[in-house]
């Protein structure tokens, strides 16, 4: 039987439609927010470019008088028309044939992991087609293999928290020894995916910095693919089929540490937002959430992922061991892999 506090109506699902109706207002305002920021940066230079071209362009047809505005026009679509499709007009700004293999399995791994850079593209429409059936059956794939991935990862994960639990257990409380857990693996993050392969970026590239090269990798690793920066494009590059695989096994690595933070950041109740905007109940009968798929990352999992499988299936069991008891506010003991949503709580 569902309490129905008046003047908060209840989809059928249980979520409070209030609830949904300030997650909209909360989204819109951050899209707005990040227009209104974006324009006041970027609209200033774009009118500079936008001028210096025409600047450019004037001075062309002053020089070559026996070239109409017309036909410049048309050359420069053109130009424009094959550089959106990855194909370079001036021989001085290519870098080598886009579909060689080494840049094909590079597109390859941008397309099945959802980057999709964009800068390349099948030109043919049987390659458009082969792109589409590959895609279909190349994301669900490499999902899978990421997530098996991440379940081999969380081994270690779950045995470093239960270290850092028995060595700080009796002196912070577990909400605590979570976050310097979970501090540990974004430093590992951030320092192994993305200072050190943008220094090494920064290095191989003739025109980027480190700012550029650490922009690229954050932009690819969280799978948005902007497209302006590509490693391996640059004219003269050495190597490159070498550099585009190495490439390809970055990114491929480090979306898999990145999903495992993920799921060690979601494993933490106070930070898992999404638990406010859920019909998940923390009284739930663990076995009928996991038939239901409510775990993030499949079966074996709770809602942030740190548990191993066996704890499905011996859920009834307890472990010898001394937990430390947690206020009721605050997060379970790191010794206690139990999912979130299993515990024996009540949220007043």
């Amino acid at each position: 039987m569902r309490l129905v506090v008046p003047g908060c109506v209840h989809d059928a699902r249980g979520i409070p439609a209030l609830r949904i109706f300030v997650l909209v207002c909360a989204m819109a305002l951050y899209l707005t927010m990040g227009a209104s920021v974006f324009q006041a940066i970027e609209a200033p230079l774009e009118r500079e470019l936008e001028e210096k071209m025409a600047q450019i362009k004037m001075d062309f047809l002053r020089d070559h008088p026996c070239v109409s505005d017309d036909d410049l026009e048309l050359l420069l679509n053109e130009v424009v028309r094959a550089s959106n499709r990855g194909v370079s007009a001036s021989r001085n700004v290519s870098g080598g044939p886009n579909w060689s293999f080494g840049q094909s399995l590079f597109f390859s791994s941008t397309v099945v992991t959802t980057i999709g850079y964009g800068h390349v593209t099948p030109l043919s429409k049987p390659g458009k087609l082969f792109c589409m059936m590959y895609a279909l059956l190349g994301i669900p794939l490499t999902l899978v293999l990421l997530t098996a991935l991440v379940e081999r990862l969380l081994q270690p994960a779950t045995a470093m928290l239960r270290a850092l639990n028995a060595s700080l257990g009796h002196l912070y409380r577990p909400f605590t020894i979570r976050l310097v857990h979970l501090m540990i693996i974004v430093t590992s993050l951030v320092v192994s995916f993305l200072v050190i392969p943008a220094t090494i970026f920064a290095a191989l590239e003739p025109d980027w910095d480190f700012l550029d090269s650490f922009y690229y990798c954050f932009i690819s690793l969280t799978t948005i693919g902007l497209g302006d920066y590509i490693p391996g494009d640059s004219p003269g590059q050495e190597y490159r089929p070498l550099y585009k695989v190495a490439t390809t096994f970055y990114l491929l690595i480090g979306l898999t540490f990145l999903m495992l933070t993920l799921t060690v950041f979601y494993d933490i109740p106070q930070l898992n937002l999404s638990t406010v905007f859920s019909s998940v109940k923390l009284d739930e009968d663990p076995e009928k959430m996991r038939l239901s798929g409510s775990g993030v990352m499949g079966p074996g999992y709770g809602i942030g992922g740190l548990v191993m499988r066996d704890d499905y299936n011996h859920h009834d069991q307890r472990r010898s061991v001394v937990h430390i008891r947690p206020h009721l506010d605050d997060s379970p003991s790191p010794e206690d892999t139990t999912p979130v949503h299993a515990r024996d709580m009540r949220v007043h």
